[in-house]
């Protein structure tokens, strides 16, 4: 009995020990990774991220390799008790992996603001780098599903399969023609070629909004009314669309006005400049006014003017039409539109003519004519 105790007893101590020596180990990595972070963020960011993982790390590398050094006698229970250790380590170790990966992404991310004026490049390389997160994550998991077949002989084949770039090459030729991987593959073209990028202002279906976020399957579009239009990225590749920030954020709008004909288009010129130039959204590159067509009861004039953003123009336009409204009813009123009609009155003969008769000549005597037009 106390053999029996001695064998099971000693080899869980040292189990344990080397667990805890372990996690020792991660904790005075994580404490020095912390200091070093008063001077560097990403220290810190990956002590904070990592520490979860290297410590389920630590403990399954420590039970893994204490049940691999120690001479236990062999029993029912130690071989799949190893299998599951190893399934664990190789979980874990994709675990942190993973971790680390993303850590560096969101590192080499912070070197491009978006929250700048010329922020066109960054938001390329933001939602470049988004999509090679993910399938930087779906690469991790098919090695760690073929890793962890692997281990199980009846399925070594199929293991070995997957981690190989035959073996994966095979299974997307497989499901080349499907749906999915056709909006996957539309999702990296998209990012690689920078067609959309994440905040850029677009129009699609009809609708004016911002793109929320970009996955490797559907693209998600804030509509200025905060609905979300979600398409498959299958759609970017085979409709047409507009992209008002491809090249740059900024843009041209108009605003068109329908005036009498007696309107004072220099006064209106002035009038328009004076507002553009007291207000903060103009970006000073284009403030015009022209008639643009004049045909019936009214002239249309219309003003073009220039916002560094398609938000920011939308609330330029407000403005100016608001402004002239003002000025033209305020200190124009005759150029306010309006409807001319002209009345023509009946004839009615001239006194001394006979039942209303011209005489034989044609003339009308001139005192007729002078009567006529008195009355």
């Amino acid at each position: 009995m106390a053999r029996l105790v001695h064998e099971a007893l000693v080899p869980l101590l040292i189990v344990l020990a080397t667990v805890g020596g372990a996690l020792v180990a991660v904790e005075a990595l994580h404490r020095t990774l912390f200091q070093l972070g008063r001077r560097d963020p990403f220290p810190r960011d990956l002590a904070s991220r990592m520490h979860r993982p290297a410590q389920w790390f630590a403990i399954v590398f420590a039970v893994y390799a204490s049940l691999n050094s120690l001479s236990v006698p062999a029993g029912r229970w130690r071989r799949p008790l190893e299998h599951l250790v190893a399934l664990a380590l190789i979980a874990v170790s994709a675990w942190l992996v993973g971790v680390l990966l993303l850590v560096i992404e969101d590192r080499a991310l912070q070197r491009y603001r978006t929250d700048v004026s010329d922020n066109q490049y960054a938001r390329r390389v933001h939602t470049q780098v988004r999509i090679i997160r993910r399938v930087t994550i779906a690469v991790i998991a098919v090695i760690t599903v073929g890793a962890m077949l692997t281990t199980f002989p009846n399925a070594r084949t199929t293991g070995r399969s997957l981690l190989f770039s035959a073996g994966v090459l095979g299974v997307l030729a497989a499901l080349a023609s499907q749906t999915l991987l056709a909006s996957v593959l539309a999702g990296m073209q998209l990012a690689l070629s920078g067609a959309i990028r994440l905040d850029d202002v677009v129009i699609v279906e009809k609708e004016w909004g911002h793109v929320e976020e970009i996955t490797l399957t559907y693209v998600v579009v804030r509509i200025w009314d905060d609905r979300r239009l979600v398409l498959p990225t299958s759609y970017f590749a085979s409709h047409p669309f507009q992209n008002w920030t491809r090249t740059a954020s900024h843009l041209l709008g108009t605003v068109e006005l329908d005036v009498d004909w007696t309107v004072p288009l220099q006064p209106m010129r002035e009038e328009l400049q004076r507002v553009v130039s007291d207000s903060p959204l103009w970006d000073e590159r284009v403030s015009l006014l022209q008639v643009t067509d004049a045909t019936g009861s009214h002239v249309r004039v219309r003003c073009l003017v220039s916002a560094g953003d398609a938000d920011t123009l939308w609330d330029l336009r407000c403005l100016v039409r608001e402004r002239l409204v003002e000025w033209l009813r305020d200190r124009q009123p005759q150029a306010l539109p309006r409807i001319r009609t002209e009345i023509d009155r009946p004839f009615r003969p001239p006194p001394g003519l006979d039942n209303g008769r011209v005489p034989d000549n044609g003339r009308v005597p001139d005192n007729d004519v002078s009567d006529a037009r008195a009355s």
